[in-house]
């Protein structure tokens, strides 16, 4: 496969729709709940600036893995939730969780343990 044919391939699609260092995070918050509101999205994704966390919302709404809803009360209210496409991606995220605990576990075991020292 040359770099032409990659460039159109579905892996590289997929690939595209979910690169982002917070788009997996904010997936994970969408599955375990019906939606959420931006401001709590935000606060419970430490390190994150709002500007690249709408950012990201705003492409993933683009891929169609979100719905955005905006309900007209005093102040306006921006809810998220994952749409049909995005629960679609839940087997191949586990599937890329259980590679990485099995195939990277010394990774993972970094990164946890760089996790506890930090916090």
């Amino acid at each position: 496969m040359n770099y032409i044919q990659f460039k159109h391939c579905g892996l590289n699609v997929a690939l595209d729709v979910l690169s982002g260092k917070w788009k997996p995070i904010i997936l994970y918050h969408l599955f375990h709940q019906e939606e959420i509101r931006f401001t709590e999205l935000w606060r419970i994704i430490p390190k994150v600036a709002k500007k690249v966390l709408l950012e990201h919302l705003k492409q993933m709404e683009m891929h169609e893995l979100i719905i955005r809803e905006e309900r007209s009360v005093f102040p306006p209210e921006v809810y998220y939730k994952i749409s049909e496409k995005g629960r679609a991606l839940g087997p191949a995220l586990t599937a890329l969780e259980l590679w990485a605990n099995e195939h990277a576990e010394e990774e993972v075991k970094a990164l946890q343990a760089k996790r506890r020292c930090s916090v």
